[in-house]
């Protein structure tokens, strides 16, 4: 039998993907406290910030699955969100102290304005965020008063829906790339029309393979019940190859040893590319890290310790 280099999965050693539905009010670090003191652990952490305003879905990582946050938080992500046209804030939420003013658009300049916004755009994330500039988060620069200009970077609007619009306030569903702000596209989007206007509301309703639907309350948390792990259907939503590989080799890999590319089988069609990720299942479908695929074989990313039992 292979036992968990850290242990047996136990209420003291829990590892796996923890689907939350965050509350408006609380901040993503906030919600988590909860999740610690269930789990008996520190060792927590989320894919994806919510801002405090915000509610839906967030991906919460526990124990080992904390070394896959960047893979978790790779997927597609689905939004619905009040734009409040009428003012812009610095934060281009309604926590910030107004900047700027204009007048609702009517209708019809409103839905001419969102056609510019659908498919790849340039877009310019707001100063109250985390992007790193110069060694220090935008926000610490922002909070200090300086007011640096955020770069622009390409994101893609995959889907963008106006679901209502009445008294200057637009509700629209959102499918993007990852790494797009609804903060600066609810801004943009004013601008296009000659307005101004801030973001009201904001829900994550997806993240990847991972819905709204299928999260837990914090009120609710069992970890028995929730923690979940990433399969090979979950991995390719999440732009990971998935590849198998025998039982004779599970421990060598573990152990960071030969990568001969022999030893690996895809699970899916998908066609392996140099620089691509792939993430490595046992033959009971349990994921064993990620790899990247390079000109002479793969290099390891990241190594889950083998477990004695699966989660669910």
């Amino acid at each position: 039998m292979i036992l968990d280099r850290e242990g047996p999965r136990s209420a003291r050693n829990p590892a796996g993907i923890i689907l939350l539905r965050k509350p408006v009010g609380l901040t993503s670090f906030q919600a988590l406290g909860h999740i610690k003191r269930a789990l008996g652990t520190k060792k927590v952490g989320h894919a994806g910030t919510l801002d405090r305003f915000a509610s839906g879905l967030l991906v919460v990582l526990a124990g080992a699955y904390c070394r896959l946050a960047s893979y978790a938080e790779a997927g597609e992500k689905r939004y619905r969100g009040l734009i409040a046209f009428g003012s812009e804030t610095t934060t281009l939420d309604p926590e910030g102290e107004v900047v700027a003013e204009g007048s609702p658009p009517d209708l019809s300049s409103l839905l001419a304005a969102l056609e510019g916004f659908r498919g790849e755009i340039l877009q310019r994330p707001p100063l109250f965020s985390a992007i790193h500039l110069a060694g220090k988060r935008a926000y610490e620069r922002a909070l200090a008063g300086e007011n640096p200009e955020m770069p622009a970077r390409t994101v893609e609007i995959r889907e963008l829906v106006l679901e209502s619009y009445e008294n200057g306030l637009a509700r629209v569903y959102v499918r993007c790339s990852p790494g797009t702000y609804i903060r600066s596209l609810a801004r943009d989007i004013a601008l296009a029309c000659g307005s101004r206007a801030h973001l009201a509301e904001l829900e994550r309703l997806g993240v990847g393979p991972y819905r709204l639907e299928d999260a837990c309350d914090l009120e609710t948390f069992d970890p028995e019940l929730a923690l979940r792990r990433i399969d090979a259907a979950a991995a390719k939503e999440l732009g990971l190859v998935p590849l198998a590989i025998d039982e004779a080799f599970v421990e060598s890999f573990a152990n960071g040893r030969d990568l001969s590319p022999e030893r690996f089988r895809p699970l899916s069609g998908s066609a392996l590319m140099e620089g691509m990720r792939a993430a490595v299942f046992d033959p009971a479908g349990e994921l064993l890290g990620i790899v990247e695929v390079r000109s002479q074989g793969f290099a390891y990313k990241a190594v889950l310790p083998i477990r004695e039992e699966a989660l669910r």
